[in-house]
C-alpha cells in the first residue's frame, strides 16, 4: 500500500508529487498516458499569469498570486525557461477604460504589484505594432512566459529523483473505499493507497464522482492556436490580452521563451474529453481576433496549428480538497487557467492537506535541484569543439530547423522519466518543433529511439498508444531485420 497515489501526470500532479516528496512518504503517479505533460499541460498559451482577473477571495486569485511569486525560484532550482516579460491587457475604445480600472482594483486586491494603466502613447512605444485602434491597456510587469513542458517535466523528474514512482499507460477504471485507504484498479493492475489525489484534468470529474454523492461536471473547453516561425517571435515582446470575457481572457498574442510567435486560443465547450482537433473555421478566428489588437501579424509565418482542452468547472473555480463524503480523497479538479501559473501554488496545497491528514515526517535528504536538458549551442566554440571531439554524437545535427543534436536526443531519451516516443523527445529537446515540423528528421529521430530502446523502428510511436508511424513491411536500419 502507497501513502500517497496521484492519478494525472500533468502539471498539477507533478507538482503535488514534487512537494510531497519532501517528507517521508511512499509516492505513486498513475497516467493513462505514455508520457508526463500529455493532456491540457502541454497545449496552452504558456503564460504566467499576474493574478488580475480572478475574483478577490476565491481559489484561483490566491492560487494565481502565489504560484507566479513562486514561478522564478522553480525556475532557478528545476533549470527551465521562465521569463517575466509582463503583459498588457488592451482595449480599443476608450468608453472601456474603466473596465481597465476595474480589473486593476481587481489585481491590486489580489496582492498583485506593480499594475498601471497605459495612454495609447504609451501602449505604442512600448509595443510599436499594436493596432491603431487601441486606446489603453492594462500593464502588469509580473506576468511572465515559461515552457510548459519545461515546467511539468521538470517537476516530474525531481519528484522521481526524490523517489516517487512513476507508472504509466496505466489507465484507472476503478475506485473503491477499502480498510485503511483505497484501492484503485486499473488495466494495470491494482494500486492501494491511504490517501488519493485526483488530478486528472477534464476526467477529474469521472473520477471524484466515483466516490462522492455530490456531483462534479467538467466541461472541456477546446482552445485552438497557431504557432509562427522564430523570424516572427519578435513581433512583440510582451502578452498582449483583449479585455476579458464570458469565455475567459479571448484571443493573445504573446512571444514564447523559445523565441517563436503564438496566437490563440479559441474557446468552445464541447462533449469529447479527447477532442483536440483543429478547424479551419477556428484557426481563421484566431487570426481575425489576434489582428484586432496587433497589426501586421505575418500569416505566412505559421508552422502549426494545435488545440488543447481546459477543464472548465461548472462554477469556474479550483476544487481542491476532501468532498465531505470521502475522507482520504483529495480532489484537484476544474484546474483551468491560471492552472499553469497556479501549479507550484496547488502542490504546496495539495501537500498541506495530505500531511495534515498523514502527519510525515520531514526528509532531511530531499533534493531541491534538477539539472535541465543540455545544449551544446550554450558553449563557446572552442568548448563546443572539445566536446565534440570526445563525444562526436553531440555533432551530428539531426534537427536543421532547431539545431538538435544527436546527443542531446540521446539525453532526452535516457534521463529519468525519458522519452519513449516522437513527441516525448519534442517536448524535451524541441527535435520537430521547427519551421519544417519535423518533415526532416522525424526517420532519424525514430531509428535513434528505435536504437536507446532497443526496439524495432516499426514500435516507435508519435505519442504512445496507436500512434505508429510505420504500417506494412520495413527494414529495421538497426536490428538488420525485417518487420510486418
Amino acid at each position: 500500500m502507497y501513502d500517497v497515489i496521484i492519478i494525472g501526470a500533468g502539471v498539477s500532479g507533478a507538482a503535488a508529487a514534487r512537494e510531497l516528496s519532501r517528507w517521508h512518504l511512499k509516492i505513486c503517479v498513475l497516467e493513462r498516458e505514455e508520457d508526463v505533460c500529455c493532456g491540457t499541460s502541454k497545449a496552452n498559451s504558456g503564460i504566467v499569469h499576474a493574478g488580475f482577473d480572478a475574483p478577490p477571495g476565491t481559489l484561483m486569485a490566491k492560487l494565481n498570486v502565489r504560484g507566479s511569486e513562486l514561478m522564478g525560484k522553480l525556475s532557478e532550482e528545476l533549470d527551465f525557461p521562465f521569463r517575466r516579460t509582463g503583459s498588457l491587457v488592451v482595449c480599443r475604445d476608450i468608453r472601456d477604460i474603466p473596465r481597465l480600472e476595474e480589473l486593476k482594483t481587481r489585481g491590486e486586491t489580489n496582492g498583485v504589484k506593480g499594475l498601471r494603466i497605459l495612454s495609447r502613447s504609451e501602449l505604442a512605444a512600448m509595443e510599436p505594432n499594436i493596432s491603431d485602434d487601441a486606446a489603453a491597456a492594462l500593464y502588469a510587469p509580473s506576468a511572465g512566459i515559461v515552457c510548459p513542458f519545461g515546467l511539468n517535466i521538470g517537476l516530474a523528474e525531481n519528484a522521481a529523483a526524490n523517489g516517487v514512482e512513476f507508472r504509466f499507460n496505466t489507465r484507472v477504471s476503478g475506485i473503491q473505499k477499502i480498510s485503511g485507504g483505497w484501492q484503485i484498479s486499473t488495466d494495470n493492475g491494482e494500486y492501494q493507497a491511504r490517501i488519493v489525489v485526483n488530478a486528472a484534468g477534464v476526467y477529474a470529474d469521472w473520477i471524484h464522482n466515483m466516490v462522492s454523492r455530490r456531483k462534479l461536471r467538467i466541461t472541456p473547453r477546446k482552445g485552438e492556436y497557431c504557432l509562427l516561425d522564430r523570424s516572427a517571435g519578435g513581433h512583440v515582446t510582451h502578452t498582449i490580452f483583449t479585455l476579458p470575457g464570458k469565455f475567459g481572457k479571448g484571443v493573445l498574442v504573446t512571444p514564447t521563451v523559445h523565441g517563436n510567435l503564438l496566437i490563440g486560443p479559441t474557446a468552445a465547450d464541447i462533449s469529447d474529453k479527447d477532442g483536440t482537433d483543429t478547424t479551419a473555421e477556428g484557426l481563421s478566428k484566431v487570426m481575425k481576433k489576434a489582428r484586432l489588437n496587433v497589426r501586421d501579424i505575418p500569416a505566412d509565418k505559421v508552422i502549426t496549428s494545435f488545440a488543447g482542452l481546459r477543464a472548465h468547472e461548472d462554477g469556474h473555480e479550483f476544487i481542491i480538497g476532501e468532498p465531505e463524503d470521502a475522507e482520504g480523497f483529495i480532489d484537484c479538479a476544474g484546474i483551468e487557467s491560471p492552472g499553469l501559473t497556479s501549479s507550484p501554488a496547488i502542490g504546496e496545497m495539495i501537500s498541506d492537506l495530505v500531511c495534515k491528514k498523514l502527519s510525515p515526517a520531514r526528509r532531511t535528504d530531499f533534493i531541491a535541484e534538477r539539472k535541465g536538458f543540455f545544449s551544446p549551442a550554450s558553449l563557446g566554440p572552442r568548448e563546443r569543439s572539445e566536446l565534440i571531439r570526445k563525444e562526436p554524437s553531440y555533432g551530428n545535427i539531426i534537427c536543421r530547423c532547431e539545431m538538435i543534436s544527436e546527443g542531446e536526443i540521446i539525453d532526452a531519451i535516457q534521463r529519468p522519466l525519458g522519452a519513449r516516443s516522437l513527441d516525448g523527445v519534442k517536448r524535451r529537446v524541441r527535435a520537430g518543433m521547427g519551421r519544417c515540423q519535423s518533415g526532416f528528421c522525424m526517420p532519424r529521430v525514430m531509428e535513434i529511439l528505435a536504437r536507446e530502446l532497443d526496439c524495432p523502428v516499426s514500435e516507435i510511436t508519435k505519442s504512445g498508444g496507436t500512434s505508429h508511424i510505420i504500417r506494412g513491411t520495413v527494414k529495421d536500419s538497426f536490428k538488420g531485420d525485417t518487420e510486418s
